[in-house]
């Protein structure tokens, strides 16, 4: 029996790495070709093994939720820049931005909130992990004593995890496009706050998927109209004819957490009209 309790006819790979770590030091046992390749960091860092990283990436966050038996998720994208109502900014223009980060803390809790009502790992937020629209998201779920998740990625400056991510459910990602799938894999909804390049890619990305039928037609919902219009002139591609007008039937503008939690519970069943 292995520590999980389950039947092992063979030694399982702690088993191994404990004993090959005690047999004696020689030549041969100390060179880097004698480690065993799952515990020899220099072999895995390797470009060769790209391939196995990807998967260990992929596989690893999706075995962790299924272990927290996450169901559905509720996805918050947003900027990582935009402050808490009250401190400082960096440019002028976030503290007009800073009413979003309360817009984001209460759609969390308010989502979060009925998730828990239900007994079950519905609905339950994920978000980058980071600061800003993230830090809200997650911080609205743990002040309405439910779990989070944030979905952290290796840069050269910010993106630490928040301090409100659900400690088991703080990950961390190297590559972008394995943590966007996670992003996606259990989405129930998708939401967009303003932000940067890293928002309007995780946008772009997710219509995209949308559009195509790649993914399924999800409420998706965009908060503050008025700073999408400017960022975004969606009208201009239906009237170019470089995507469909039902394509704008994809996503809704939302100003407050209650209309946004209205318009999840509203959302139409069918899809949209193919292009």
């Amino acid at each position: 029996m292995n520590e999980k309790g389950r039947f092992r006819p063979f030694p399982d790979a702690e088993d191994d790495v404990r004993t090959w770590r005690e047999i004696p030091d020689t030549p041969q046992t100390r060179s880097p070709a004698y480690r065993l390749a799952f515990d020899d960091p220099d072999f895995l860092m390797r470009d060769e093994l790209r391939p196995v990283r990807l998967q260990l990436e992929l596989l690893k966050p999706e075995m962790l939720m299924a272990e927290r038996q996450i169901a559905t998720t509720v996805v918050m994208f947003g900027g990582a820049r935009i402050p808490p109502p009250g401190k400082p900014g960096g440019a002028p223009g976030l503290a007009t931005l800073s009413p979003y980060y309360a817009r984001a803390r209460d759609f969390a809790r308010l989502v979060t909130e009925r998730s828990v009502s239900t007994g079950c790992r519905r609905l339950v937020i994920c978000t980058g992990g980071g600061p800003g629209v993230m830090e809200a998201g997650n911080r609205g779920a743990a002040e309405a004593g439910g779990i989070s998740i944030g979905l952290n990625i290796v840069l050269p400056h910010e993106q630490a995890p928040n301090a409100w991510v659900t400690p088991e459910l703080s990950l961390n990602f190297h590559y972008f496009a394995i943590r966007k799938m996670h992003f996606l894999m259990r989405a129930e909804a998708i939401t967009v706050f303003p932000g940067g390049f890293g928002t309007l890619d995780e946008l772009f990305e997710t219509l995209t998927l949308i559009q195509t039928q790649r993914m399924a037609r999800v409420p998706f919902l965009l908060f503050g109209r008025s700073f999408w219009e400017r960022v975004i002139n969606w009208q201009a591609l239906a009237d170019a004819g470089t995507i469909s007008p039902h394509d704008l039937e994809l996503f809704r503008y939302v100003e407050t957490a209650e209309e946004a939690l209205a318009a999840i519970d509203d959302w139409p069943v069918e899809s949209p009209a193919p292009p």
